[in-house]
Protein backbone atom coordinates (compact mmCIF):
# COMPACT_ATOMS: atom_id res chain seq x y z
CA UNK A 1 0.00 0.00 0.00
CA UNK A 2 1.17 3.48 -0.56
CA UNK A 3 0.82 6.28 1.91
CA UNK A 4 -0.57 10.06 0.20
CA UNK A 5 0.22 13.85 0.42
CA UNK A 6 -2.42 15.48 2.53
CA UNK A 7 -3.10 18.34 1.20
CA UNK A 8 -3.37 21.21 3.56
CA UNK A 9 -5.23 24.50 3.88
CA UNK A 10 -4.95 26.90 0.85
CA UNK A 11 -5.17 24.01 -1.84
CA UNK A 12 -8.11 24.70 -3.47
CA UNK A 13 -8.73 21.53 -4.35
CA UNK A 14 -10.20 21.28 -0.54
CA UNK A 15 -12.92 23.94 -1.32
CA UNK A 16 -14.39 21.89 -4.51
CA UNK A 17 -17.28 19.27 -4.12
CA UNK A 18 -16.30 16.10 -4.78
CA UNK A 19 -18.10 13.67 -7.36
CA UNK A 20 -19.94 10.82 -6.34
CA UNK A 21 -18.48 7.68 -6.87
CA UNK A 22 -19.87 5.43 -9.81
CA UNK A 23 -16.78 3.03 -10.50
CA UNK A 24 -16.62 0.51 -7.95
CA UNK A 25 -13.49 -0.86 -9.23
CA UNK A 26 -9.72 -1.72 -8.18
CA UNK A 27 -8.90 2.16 -8.65
CA UNK A 28 -11.65 2.75 -5.28
CA UNK A 29 -10.31 -0.66 -3.65
CA UNK A 30 -6.47 1.41 -4.00
CA UNK A 31 -8.00 4.83 -2.93
CA UNK A 32 -9.52 3.47 -0.04
CA UNK A 33 -5.62 1.57 1.02
CA UNK A 34 -4.00 4.37 0.60
CA UNK A 35 -6.20 6.45 2.40
CA UNK A 36 -6.26 4.01 5.14
CA UNK A 37 -2.52 3.43 5.50
CA UNK A 38 -1.90 7.47 5.21
CA UNK A 39 -4.49 7.87 7.97
CA UNK A 40 -2.97 5.26 10.46
CA UNK A 41 0.23 6.76 9.85
CA UNK A 42 -1.05 10.56 10.29
CA UNK A 43 -2.53 8.95 13.69
CA UNK A 44 -6.00 10.97 12.40
CA UNK A 45 -9.56 9.78 13.36
CA UNK A 46 -10.72 10.58 9.73
CA UNK A 47 -9.74 11.44 5.85
CA UNK A 48 -11.54 12.42 2.97
CA UNK A 49 -10.51 11.77 -0.38
CA UNK A 50 -10.17 15.48 -1.03
CA UNK A 51 -7.86 15.89 1.58
CA UNK A 52 -5.46 13.26 -1.13
CA UNK A 53 -6.44 15.43 -3.76
CA UNK A 54 -8.94 13.04 -5.07
CA UNK A 55 -12.04 14.82 -5.36
CA UNK A 56 -14.44 11.70 -4.95
CA UNK A 57 -17.15 11.32 -2.09
CA UNK A 58 -15.11 9.00 -0.22
CA UNK A 59 -14.24 8.81 3.68
CA UNK A 60 -12.61 6.15 5.91
CA UNK A 61 -12.28 6.73 9.39
CA UNK A 62 -10.63 4.41 12.61
CA UNK A 63 -11.69 5.30 16.15
CA UNK A 64 -9.33 2.50 18.35
CA UNK A 65 -5.74 3.19 16.56
CA UNK A 66 -6.29 1.87 13.19
CA UNK A 67 -7.67 -1.43 14.44
CA UNK A 68 -11.04 -1.25 12.65
CA UNK A 69 -11.18 1.01 9.57
CA UNK A 70 -14.54 2.75 8.75
CA UNK A 71 -15.19 3.31 4.63
CA UNK A 72 -17.72 5.19 3.28
CA UNK A 73 -18.29 5.73 0.09
CA UNK A 74 -21.20 8.21 -1.02
CA UNK A 75 -21.92 9.11 2.83
CA UNK A 76 -25.19 10.86 3.23
CA UNK A 77 -26.37 11.92 6.67
CA UNK A 78 -30.29 10.46 6.70
CA UNK A 79 -30.67 11.37 10.21
CA UNK A 80 -29.09 13.95 12.85
CA UNK A 81 -30.11 15.10 16.42
CA UNK A 82 -28.86 16.45 19.39
CA UNK A 83 -26.27 18.96 19.93
CA UNK A 84 -22.94 18.75 20.80
CA UNK A 85 -20.29 21.47 20.68
CA UNK A 86 -16.54 19.88 21.13
CA UNK A 87 -12.86 20.71 20.05
CA UNK A 88 -12.09 19.55 16.24
CA UNK A 89 -8.99 19.55 14.24
CA UNK A 90 -7.89 18.27 11.06
CA UNK A 91 -4.85 17.07 9.23
CA UNK A 92 -5.37 19.90 6.46
CA UNK A 93 -5.03 22.40 9.19
CA UNK A 94 -2.46 21.17 11.53
CA UNK A 95 -1.99 22.03 14.86
CA UNK A 96 -5.23 24.41 15.04
CA UNK A 97 -8.38 22.92 17.47
CA UNK A 98 -11.71 25.30 17.46
CA UNK A 99 -14.93 24.31 18.88
CA UNK A 100 -17.87 23.28 16.73
CA UNK A 101 -20.89 22.30 16.82
CA UNK A 102 -22.53 19.06 15.48
CA UNK A 103 -25.31 16.62 15.74
CA UNK A 104 -24.83 14.63 19.13
CA UNK A 105 -26.29 11.30 17.20
CA UNK A 106 -26.22 10.82 13.15
CA UNK A 107 -27.08 7.63 10.69
CA UNK A 108 -25.21 7.72 7.38
CA UNK A 109 -26.23 5.51 4.19
CA UNK A 110 -23.61 4.65 3.00
CA UNK A 111 -21.92 1.85 0.21
CA UNK A 112 -19.03 -0.20 0.95
CA UNK A 113 -16.08 -0.82 -1.57
CA UNK A 114 -17.84 -3.40 -3.30
CA UNK A 115 -21.25 -1.42 -4.01
CA UNK A 116 -23.06 -2.96 -1.19
CA UNK A 117 -25.32 -0.43 0.80
CA UNK A 118 -24.22 0.24 4.52
CA UNK A 119 -25.65 2.43 7.35
CA UNK A 120 -23.34 4.16 9.63
CA UNK A 121 -24.93 5.00 13.22
CA UNK A 122 -22.99 6.74 15.32
CA UNK A 123 -22.53 9.43 18.61
CA UNK A 124 -20.72 11.81 19.86
CA UNK A 125 -16.78 12.01 18.67
CA UNK A 126 -18.42 9.50 15.98
CA UNK A 127 -21.01 11.92 15.14
CA UNK A 128 -18.89 14.36 14.59
CA UNK A 129 -15.95 12.54 12.70
CA UNK A 130 -18.62 11.15 9.82
CA UNK A 131 -20.26 15.29 9.98
CA UNK A 132 -16.24 16.35 9.37
CA UNK A 133 -15.55 14.11 7.03
CA UNK A 134 -18.55 14.48 4.71
CA UNK A 135 -18.43 18.42 5.00
CA UNK A 136 -14.94 17.67 3.00
CA UNK A 137 -16.52 16.23 0.13
CA UNK A 138 -18.70 19.78 0.24
CA UNK A 139 -15.39 21.64 0.19
CA UNK A 140 -16.22 22.70 3.98
CA UNK A 141 -13.92 22.81 6.43
CA UNK A 142 -14.55 23.01 10.11
CA UNK A 143 -13.29 26.56 10.16
CA UNK A 144 -15.73 27.73 8.49
CA UNK A 145 -18.13 26.09 11.21
CA UNK A 146 -16.20 27.49 14.37
CA UNK A 147 -18.68 28.14 17.41
CA UNK A 148 -18.41 32.19 17.72
CA UNK A 149 -16.98 32.86 15.06
CA UNK A 150 -17.31 36.55 13.95
CA UNK A 151 -19.19 36.95 11.10
CA UNK A 152 -21.13 33.94 12.40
Amino acid sequence: MARRNIYKVGDDTLRQVSKPVTEFDERLHQLIDDMRDTLIYADGAGLAAPQVGVLKRVFVATFDGGNTIIEAVNPVIVKASGKRVAAEGCLSIPKVYEKVERPRHVEVHAFDRYGNPIVLKADNFEASCYCHEIDHLDGILFTDKVVGKKGK
